[in-house]
């Protein structure tokens, strides 16, 4: 007769150096093979739009005042790096790959708000007239379209693009200081820039409300100070607009995939 099958079966002992394989749940099914990706490339004309736009505007103002002036304002680096950033958002729309991480569009958008700002708020009426090249005279129409262009055109673009073809919910206010790092920098540069230009230079310090020369150091840095905290209640202020704004790509999941129907 067959003997009887024992109701408890041991465990077998574990053998040295092997490493027990992990098991999937059974139905377990890799996201490959559901989901398939989404391709958006309106997005991404409009973005490389954008981008072209930014750049032509940098390249005009380069083009009529002297580069290193040019370069070192605020308004030309914050279009270069929105020139990059779309250009970089528009390649991952075409080939339906992730978006860039919030850390860096969400800092993208708020120095090109930050551009448009200061400039219509505090440049606009400035004595003398502010300009991004300080090239007076016969450039006059060529520095009327390159200031519409990088604090005007640019910034309402970003903003369209931000509103209109991202998904929300994915700034968070623990971005928010790094963010601020940028802005930090460039007041030391700025500072610095204008310790190295010899005293009574025209356009030693580029913005009249930081300028040493007239107001003083300590004028300039509570100047300084009052433009950051501004920059940081901005920077919330796109945070808590961007968890509570519609959701325009609320028919695509969050990484820009579809699912597909389930099979068989």
């Amino acid at each position: 007769m067959t003997a009887p099958i024992p109701r408890d079966i041991p465990d077998l002992p574990a053998i040295p150096g092997m490493v027990a394989p992990t098991l999937l749940p059974s139905g377990y099914v890799p996201a490959s093979a559901v989901m398939n990706p989404v391709h958006r490339p309106l997005t991404a004309v409009f973005r490389l739009l954008v981008a072209g736009t930014a750049a032509a505007g940098v390249t005009i103002c380069l083009l009529i005042g002297s580069p290193v002036r040019v370069l070192s304002q605020f308004a030309i680096q914050s279009n270069i790096l929105l020139a990059v950033v779309m250009a970089l958002s528009a390649r991952r729309a075409w080939s339906a790959r992730r978006p860039l991480p919030a850390l860096v569009t969400g800092a993208t958008l708020l120095y090109i708000v930050v551009t448009a700002l200061v400039h219509h708020l505090l440049l606009t009426d400035a004595t003398p007239t502010f300009s991004l090249t300080n090239a007076p005279g016969v450039h006059t129409l060529g520095q009327t379209v390159a200031n519409h262009i990088l604090v005007t055109i640019t910034p309402a673009a970003a903003v369209l693009d931000w509103l209109l073809l991202t998904v929300p919910g994915l700034l968070h206010l623990r971005q928010a200081g790094a963010w601020l790092l940028y802005p930090l920098a460039y007041l030391l540069f700025f500072l610095g820039r204008g310790e190295l230009i010899p005293s009574g230079t025209p356009g030693r310090y580029l913005y009249p409300f930081l300028d040493v020369d007239r107001h003083g150091y300590k004028h300039a840095l509570a100047n300084a100070l009052l433009l950051g905290l501004s920059i940081y209640a901005l920077a919330i202020v796109l945070v808590a607009l961007d968890h509570v704004r519609p959701d325009p790509m609320r028919h695509l999941g969050k990484t820009g995939f579809r699912l597909r129907p389930p099979v068989g």
